[in-house]
């Protein structure tokens, strides 16, 4: 596997991530969106997973017009005043229009013509969610992907395969919330929602303050279920 640091032009300036490459021929592409911490070890570590399954995986910079480069921890109370800041700052129109170009560039990578799903956390959740209404990407998972509510009126544009995990202990996205998902999103048949129900928020956030490892790999498993139906082009080598 290869990883390290990419600069992608976007329509409007440059963006940093973070790209990990499997040793073999790719199955596909997977935009990895980070959660309010930035690009830090653990969206690292979730671009290994995917590499090592056999995606080329990109982790961008969403915070890059706030903060470049920002990394920050949950464990670290200066550190979470300072990540709800940036995130409610967010824009989260060209955060979607910002994947919009990253998936342009997945594309061309490496003249391989992949397939580009995305995959997201917390906030990259709601971004995944908000992908599937408004663009063409093949595919999205969402891990407890947070304020998807406040976008519920766009749920008739869902267009793109959509699946979406769900934990009941959420903190942040209330047990009234997840049943109104269940009701508005899952007469589609593009989406499969999943539940966790002693999962708490960023049950799958590695070294995080409430990750769970069985969630997380039965998670995981699914996610790349879901990819190898939806996205790969290729049988892993």
């Amino acid at each position: 596997m290869k990883e390290g640091p990419v600069e992608i032009q976007l329509r409007d300036g440059k963006m940093s991530g973070w790209l990990a490459q499997p040793n073999s021929a790719p199955k596909g592409a997977v935009i990895a969106i980070m959660e309010i911490w930035g690009v830090n070890d653990t969206m690292r570590e979730h671009a290994r997973e995917f590499a090592e399954q056999g995606y080329v995986c990109l982790v961008p910079d969403l915070f890059w017009r706030q903060e470049p480069g920002v990394e920050l921890s949950d464990r670290d109370p200066a550190d979470v005043e300072h990540a709800f800041d940036l995130y409610y700052g967010f824009d989260y129109d060209l955060g979607v229009r910002d994947m919009k170009d990253c998936e342009a560039w997945l594309k061309e990578f490496g003249g391989l013509d992949l397939s580009v799903g995305a995959v997201g956390y917390c906030l990259g959740g709601k971004l995944c969610y908000m992908m599937c209404c408004r663009t063409d990407i093949a595919c999205a998972v969402a891990y407890y992907g947070t304020y998807i509510e406040h976008e519920i009126r766009e749920a008739g544009n869902l267009h793109r395969p959509f699946l979406l995990h769900m934990a009941m202990k959420d903190r942040w996205v209330q047990r009234e919330v997840n049943d109104l998902l269940v009701r508005r999103l899952s007469p589609n048949p593009l989406v499969s929602i999943h539940q966790y129900p002693e999962a708490d928020h960023a049950f799958a956030r590695h070294g995080g303050l409430t990750y769970r490892k069985v969630e997380a790999d039965e998670a995981f498993a699914l996610t790349l279920s879901f990819f190898d139906r939806h996205l790969a082009k290729v049988e892993a080598a």
